[in-house]
């Protein structure tokens, strides 16, 4: 029986373009690159389009051929060539997560940072189990009740980057204050509990969070809402852009504009402190 063709991971597919990358930056054609492993020029083709994997031993032998020595870079592509393969938590829920939706959490299990701007809703990474819940069951219009339930423990799993053991996920989330004042006529006790969670988030060391003020001048964040994901060298950063319909993602150059945007919309937002106490003071607001 022929083998089955090999699933173009995310991880693959991040390896693939940066070894083509490499191979532009050293000046070598397809051909030039294959003949100096040995091989023929489809089979590099395959792995820079992630049809094909590499074997122990011919990473280190390509990026020698294209002058790349850093031995930090060299470690994170052969990470990612060792994890290729491996199943995510998230492959559980094939039947419920859509692809461009896997892909995200894949990137977000990798990466280092994630700088998330949301004029609309708490991050994913930082909502409770019934605020998932209640925002996902809005927004949705075709997701049955037990979908809706798969998808906020999803949301909740998610959240496990934040307290990985050496290495967790840093975030810096802001956060436009009118997503704040959301109410939740079926069970009020949600908004309180959420703005509570935000409070508690904060105080770890790897989660910051700025909200943007109802009276805020004018920002580039005025466009939408988007995360910028950001990793180890040389693996190039990427941008989500998600909207009801789909997820559009950007990476390397193209990304450029979206962190110049961050920071003037970190600038816009109330200050750290001033932000935890506005916080502090919708959610005391809700208590009474």
């Amino acid at each position: 029986m022929p083998n089955a063709p090999m699933v173009p991971t995310v991880r693959r597919r991040r390896l693939g373009s940066t070894l083509r990358r490499f191979r532009n930056e050293a000046g070598l054609s397809l051909d030039q690159a294959a003949r100096a492993m040995g091989w023929n020029g489809p089979k590099l083709s395959k792995i820079e389009n992630a049809v094909q994997g590499l074997r122990p031993g011919e990473l280190t032998a390509l990026l020698k051929n294209y002058g790349v020595t850093d031995p930090d870079a060299c470690a994170v592509l052969e990470t990612l060539r060792t994890d290729a393969s491996k199943k995510g938590w998230w492959q559980a829920y094939s039947g419920i997560v859509q692809p461009a939706y896997a892909d995200y959490i894949s990137l977000e299990s990798d990466a280092e940072r994630v700088c998330a701007w949301t004029p609309l809703l708490v991050p994913g990474l930082l909502q409770t189990p019934a605020y998932a819940r209640e925002t996902i069951a809005g927004i949705t219009t075709t997701r049955t009740p037990e979908e809706i339930a798969a998808l906020a423990e999803v949301r909740m799993a998610r959240q496990s980057v934040l307290t990985r053991p050496g290495n967790p996920l840093e975030l810096w989330a802001i956060i436009h204050e009118a997503a704040l004042h959301q109410r939740f006529a079926s069970r009020p006790a949600t908004m309180r509990e959420q703005l509570r969670k935000l409070l508690d988030a904060s105080e770890l060391p790897n989660v910051v969070v700025q909200v943007m003020p109802l009276a805020s001048t004018a920002h580039p964040g005025l466009e939408g809402g988007f995360s910028l994901t950001k990793f180890s060298q040389p693996l190039p950063d990427v941008v989500l852009l998600e909207n009801a319909n789909s997820a559009t993602y950007v990476e390397g150059e193209a990304a450029t504009p979206f962190e110049r945007a961050y920071e003037r919309i970190r600038a816009t937002a109330l200050s750290v402190e001033d932000s935890l106490v506005r916080i502090a003071e919708l959610e005391e607001g809700l208590r009474k």
